[in-house]
């Protein structure tokens, strides 16, 4: 980092709070185009921050005299809710540099804080004075790719949060717990804290408690030895000795029985096990993260998430939000998604016209990333934009004020019902475009669909489809 003469004047301000705890202060008052000042306790640091010129940026000691970090933090971004934070603080202390991310600061340093640490700083977060293009705005787009050909998109404010609370989470070896409806994205966070922590070069595993039976879930996690039970012929490792100094994510974790529910809390305390009739103990070096689609709450007083596991998992707690209230996102995802299944199926990209693109930031999407990732795939299938626009709005009307809908309402039997009502809504559209298409001949509209006419007729039945009385004559296959 070049040094330079400090001079009073007009110069952007770097605000250094507790200057003494920091290792490297002759290095910090040392930046090129700014001024540093310096304030001594929590109370001067509030008292500089009512004044002119604002910091650009606040280096700020969680422990200082006069105050605590977190609060002077908390009381800072209530005087100016945009300014720039950064903490220092213990390297154990995870909890705390949690906190202090979720509370609005930009990133935590650790001590030692070293030199390259503030020179990648001072770069990301302090504007050029000479810079000919515009310093990125938190509406910025942010998009990273990940593993396995998932990428991590936000343009919203609610989901730069998130970025920003990964950035500085993933250098911290504690427990995640992602909340949020299903098809949010919180299999995409997971991989983005793994991308960005320093295990990212070792594996990351899901596991689906949801999906595996109960009875096979215990197996899956932590292996087994021959014998231990029918069919057991030989030895097998679970998920927790094959991601060895990586990370495994524990996706719908709620739906985990309660049994093995104890056993994970008994391994998350000291990340040792047995296998299934094993009896030597196995210690594994796994970072869990956890997901989960329930209502926390309500599963808490219901029993079936233990409480002792509910705060062991949530070191830090993530929740994702719906679809629908991230819309800037909507076009991102739509051609991200468009790009990747083209690529796929080796088909040419498809354009989205001003009204379909109006017609999806319009609608809220029930099922979130997955249900817009179908709805392009099957657009890019089979490039019917008035079939696409069809099914928006049949969806639309069907649910009627849909952001209700999503709520989630109470009326609603949970997402399976919603998901089948969906479906069944889509399906619908999709038979009676395709018979209007065809003059109501069922014979071409089962072409058109690629399904048997005996198909055709079952579903016209069941949906209770009927051709206008003109056309009744002419509706013969």
């Amino acid at each position: 980092m070049a040094t330079a003469a400090l001079t009073p004047g007009s110069l952007p301000v770097i605000l250094v709070v507790n200057a003494q705890s920091l290792p490297l202060p002759t290095r910090v008052v040392a930046v090129d185009d700014y001024r540093i000042e310096m304030a001594a306790s929590a109370p001067d640091a509030l008292e500089r921050l009512q004044r002119r010129p604002l910091p650009e940026l606040v280096l700020m000691n969680m422990d200082m005299p006069g105050g605590d970090g977190l609060q002077t933090l908390q009381r800072a971004r209530e005087l100016h809710p945009t300014l720039k934070v950064i903490m220092m603080g213990s390297a154990s202390d995870a909890r705390g540099a949690a906190l202090a991310v979720r509370m609005g600061a930009l990133d935590y340093l650790a001590h030692p804080v070293q030199e390259s640490e503030l020179d990648a700083i001072f770069h990301q977060h302090l504007q050029e004075p000479l810079a000919v293009e515009e310093p990125m705005t938190e509406d910025d787009p942010e998009i990273v790719d990940l593993a396995g050909g998932a990428t991590f998109v936000c343009a919203s404010p609610a989901m730069k949060q998130i970025y920003n609370q990964a950035l500085v989470i993933a250098k911290f070896d504690m427990p995640v717990l992602m909340l949020g409806q299903s098809g949010t994205g919180k299999e995409v966070v997971s991989l983005l804290i793994h991308h960005l922590s320093p295990r990212s070069k070792h594996p990351f595993l899901k596991v689906n408690c949801a999906a595996v039976p109960a009875d096979l879930l215990e197996s899956e996690l932590f292996g087994y030895e021959a014998g231990a039970f029918t069919g057991a012929t030989k030895a097998k490792p679970g998920k927790f000795e094959l991601c060895e100094k990586g990370t495994i994510l524990l996706d719908e974790v709620g739906e985990m029985p309660p049994a093995l529910q104890a056993k994970l809390l008994h391994f998350l305390q000291d990340h040792r096990f047995s296998r299934l009739g094993g009896r030597t103990t196995i210690q594994a070096d796994v970072r869990i993260l956890a997901a989960t689609s329930i209502n926390v709450e309500e599963a808490l007083v219901a029993k079936t998430l233990r409480e002792d596991l509910y705060y062991r998992l949530s070191g830090f707690t993530m929740k994702i939000p719906p679809l629908r209230e991230r819309k800037k996102e909507i076009p991102l995802l739509m051609n991200h998604f468009m790009k990747k299944n083209a690529a796929q199926f080796s088909s040419p990209e498809r354009r989205f016209s001003q009204a379909l693109l109006q017609a999806c930031l319009s609608y809220a999407w029930p099922g979130n990333l997955r249900q817009l990732e179908n709805f392009v795939r099957r657009y890019l299938v089979l490039g019917d934009e008035q079939l696409a626009l069809s099914e928006l709005r049949v969806n639309q009307r069907t649910n009627g004020d849909i952001g209700q809908v999503l709520g989630v309402s109470k009326e609603l039997s949970g997402l399976k019902s919603l998901a089948r009502s969906v479906k069944r809504e889509a399906e619908a559209a999709a038979i009676g475009h395709a018979l209007e298409q065809t003059n109501w001949h069922r014979q071409k509209a089962a072409t058109l669909l690629k399904i048997s006419y005996k198909a055709l007729l079952y579903k016209i039945e069941q949906y209770g489809l009927h051709p206008p009385e003109a056309e009744q004559a002419d509706a013969v296959g």
